[in-house]
């Protein structure tokens, strides 16, 4: 709305209908119910295919009119997306869907129904939220609690640490080797993916722990978002661990409405493959994301046909005992996948996979004759060395953090104690900080 004011007319529009059609399917029977979820639906997703999708099915359609010499009459639009509109429209979605289920009563508070659509600290960039865990708690009492309040307020340091002292820092350095690939040497693009690996998790867990922080300090719970992804020792278990409110949104109303894992074998493959290029095309309406979910679509479904010949494997050399293994080539796998989630095109994605390796040889040359390999990629080499010790201090934390939790351990601690890592963490985040107004990732979708 800071942009185009009339934008609100966008999700008061969409408010209004799920409003409504949430009191009619529960008034309804028979057929009729099915008809007002269709109509919801259909507002929904006409909303996001215009403002996120048209023009990029009028840029197909005009380049395959192209190809049969023929000329696209359909204009373009020139439009702003608005910002978070992606994450909002699902959870309308979700709220009629679960009405039409059986496993929602309707609000009929049209105030606390348009709270749970723009509930302000998860609006733009989730969670994803379902009616049962939130709308209820708009009813709720919520008195105040220190406890509660100071563990908020220490989730939202620790996301805003992620986002502005990891995510910004080394986001300087993707952008600088992304933008122009060609310019940069095997290892640099190597070092950039791993970099935006390790970007996008900061950026996003960032704002989804000042997120529920946030909701936290006022008495509201949210559902966990992220639960340490780079730790999985598998792409299926990656998906129960990254952005898990989308995940499990897409399991609970796209795959188990396709028939799940209830279908023949090919069939079951082909909802897993639906499932992912579907995620792909809702982050973005471009070709690189579509990749990027097909990509993670191809994992899971090659994990299930190679299952057994792989613990064939695993067994016989007993790769199985080195949780490691599996953890580094499932990242391997993850953070080759983000390289078409970052690229600008879908050519330069294919020049950064194609020249990651080939010049490895031209690299190990250089070093055997002392010359230098790395320019840093836009970074002071002191800004370059912190940038690795934080992504080795992240994953110290993920580590003690899987073992139990940091917040009771520091609980346990004097007050003193507490209190230096309190101010600790706050003088990283002034003296640390990349402060450029750098927005979040996910505030495009």
């Amino acid at each position: 709305m800071a942009f185009v004011p009339i934008y609100i007319l966008i999700i008061g529009f969409t408010i209004v209908i799920d409003y409504f059609a949430g009191i009619f399917i529960e008034n309804a029977e028979g057929s009729r119910r099915k008809l007002f979820l269709i109509v919801s639906l259909i507002a929904n997703i006409g909303v996001l295919a215009i403002f996120k999708y048209y023009n990029f099915f009028n840029h197909n359609l005009e380049f395959l009119l192209n190809g049969m010499g023929l000329s696209n009459p359909i204009p373009y639009l020139s439009i702003l997306l608005p910002i978070g509109l992606s994450f909002h429209t699902f959870q309308a979605m979700s709220y009629t869907i679960e009405v039409y289920r059986g496993h929602q009563k309707a609000e009929r508070h049209f105030g606390i129904y348009s709270l749970y659509i723009m509930f302000y600290p998860q609006l733009v960039a989730g969670p994803i939220e379902r009616p049962q865990n939130l709308l209820h708690q708009f009813r709720e009492k919520h008195d105040f609690d220190y406890d509660r309040v100071t563990s908020g307020l220490k989730l939202m340091a620790w996301g805003l640490f992620k986002k502005v002292v990891i995510a910004d820092r080394l986001a300087k350095a993707v952008d600088v080797v992304y933008n122009n690939p060609q310019d940069h040497n095997s290892l640099s693009l190597i070092i950039a993916t791993i970099f935006f690996t390790y970007q996008i998790y900061c950026d996003f867990s960032g704002y989804s722990d000042m997120a529920i922080g946030a909701a936290r300090i006022m008495g509201f719970k949210l559902m966990t978002n992220f639960n340490n992804p780079y730790q999985s020792k598998s792409v299926h278990e990656f998906w129960k661990r990254w952005h898990i409110s989308l995940s499990t949104w897409f399991r609970d109303y796209l795959y188990i409405s396709l028939g799940g894992n209830r279908v023949t074998i090919p069939r079951w493959y082909l909802n897993l493959f639906i499932v992912f290029l579907v995620s792909g095309l809702w982050h973005g309406a471009n070709w690189t994301f579509v990749i990027w979910g097909a990509l993670h679509g191809f994992y899971l479904v090659f994990s299930l046909i190679t299952k057994d010949f792989r613990g064939r494997i695993n067994r016989l050399f007993h790769f199985d005992k080195v949780a490691f293994l599996s953890v580094l080539s499932t990242f391997s796998l993850v953070a080759f996948a983000w390289i078409f989630f970052r690229a600008n095109s879908v050519q330069s994605a294919f020049y950064i996979v194609e020249h990651m390796f080939t010049g490895l040889p031209d690299v190990a040359n250089n070093l055997l004759h002392h010359q230098p390999v790395l320019d840093y990629m836009g970074l002071e080499k002191r800004s370059f060395i912190l940038s690795l010790f934080l992504i080795v201090f992240l994953e110290t934390i993920h580590f003690i953090q899987s073992k139990r939790s940091i917040s009771e351990v520091l609980a346990q601690k004097s007050i003193y104690v507490r209190w230096a890592v309190y101010y600790v963490a706050i003088l990283s985040i002034i003296f640390l900080g990349v402060f450029e107004n750098r927005q979040f990732i996910y505030f495009q979708f």
